[in-house]
């Protein structure tokens, strides 16, 4: 069985007006909330600011030994190359704060690392000079055959002269 009952309507408050205020507590808390988030939003950026992604630039370099050409020659133009490479890291990216750079050099089909530059901006800032914050590869001549040049074999057998009869 089923019974039916009637809602009789609330004689302490008319059912309009608990209908009205309602309406209004659910409006009030969503605007404040609305207009709080902004001014939290600033306080928490002051007060803990986000952190910054600084990094390091790698950067690896690869130079052909040029045709009679000796090592510090050759080492030079390593040093010249690794020291445009860290300018144009800094130059390039505000959020490098390192640069990491390998210059290899290829002599005859072999190839080793001859340095490493590794340099942070402010480093850099006070002395742009490669040779200061360079590390040199001790073994790389050696590696790069720079003691003993190839020998090519351009000579032509002598011809033997024979004497014809006349």
């Amino acid at each position: 069985m089923s019974k039916i009952s009637a809602h009789l309507p609330s004689s302490i408050t008319p059912f309009s007006v608990i209908s009205q205020i309602a309406r209004r507590i659910r409006i009030v808390p969503l605007v404040v909330l609305l207009i709080a988030t902004v001014p939290a939003w600033f306080l928490t950026e002051a007060i803990a600011p986000q952190v910054v992604r600084a990094y390091t630039a790698r950067v690896d370099l690869a130079i052909d030994r040029l045709p009679d050409e000796n090592y510090e020659t050759v080492l030079s133009r390593a040093e010249a190359a690794a020291r445009a490479a860290a300018q144009r890291s800094f130059d390039q990216d505000i959020l490098v704060t390192d640069v990491s750079i390998i210059v290899s050099v290829q002599n005859y089909g072999s190839i080793a690392p001859v340095l490493t530059l590794e340099v942070s901006r402010p480093e850099w800032r006070s002395r742009p000079d490669a040779q200061i914050w360079a590390t040199y590869f001790k073994t790389a001549r050696s590696l790069l055959f720079f003691e003993k040049e190839p020998t090519t074999s351009n000579t032509v057998p002598a011809a033997s002269t024979l004497s014809t009869p006349k």
